[in-house]
């Protein structure tokens, strides 16, 4: 296993112990060639009564897309993340998998997100998650993440 993959493997664990409804959900971290990776779940298990994919499922791929990101960028498991806001437009129905990808920001937005933290204990990072079915966009999802140094997070 490479050590990206192995990453996403710890990564898709975290996700499933430290929140429950991923495991419902049957979320998985995937390896994806243009941006790192996705995250997936079955349209199977998060269906509506059109048999298409529920748009509260859709919206937390998405939503664990970022996270996720934010959390494999920092890679500091005494940091806690949480999304502070979001918005979410749903363009088409999904059928068969839901599959998110948080495009990563500029560098220099990184950049400034981690001497933030390091400065202030706490920073925000605003993201844009793609969410597609067989390569064609469904929803996209903009969100804001804020990362706590551990501390910090029991103060709030």
């Amino acid at each position: 296993m490479t050590k990206s993959n192995e990453r996403l493997r710890v990564a898709e664990e975290f996700l499933l112990e430290q929140i429950p409804l991923t495991r419902a959900m049957g979320l998985r971290v995937v390896p994806d060639a243009e941006d790192g990776f996705a995250i997936e779940a079955p349209v199977a298990l998060n269906h509506n009564h059109l048999q298409t994919a529920f748009g509260g499922s859709i919206n937390a791929v998405a939503t664990l897309a970022g996270y996720a990101f934010v959390w494999l960028e920092l890679n500091d498991t005494n940091v806690h993340v949480v999304v502070r806001a979001s918005r979410i437009r749903f363009l088409r129905p999904i059928r068969e998998v839901i599959r998110a990808v948080c495009l990563p920001p500029a560098q220099r937005e990184t950049e400034r997100f981690r001497a933030a933290l390091r400065a202030a204990g706490q920073a925000r990072l605003d993201l844009q998650v793609r969410v597609e079915e067989n390569g064609v966009v469904a929803a996209q999802f903009d969100g804001s993440f804020v990362a706590l140094a551990g501390g910090l997070a029991n103060e709030r």
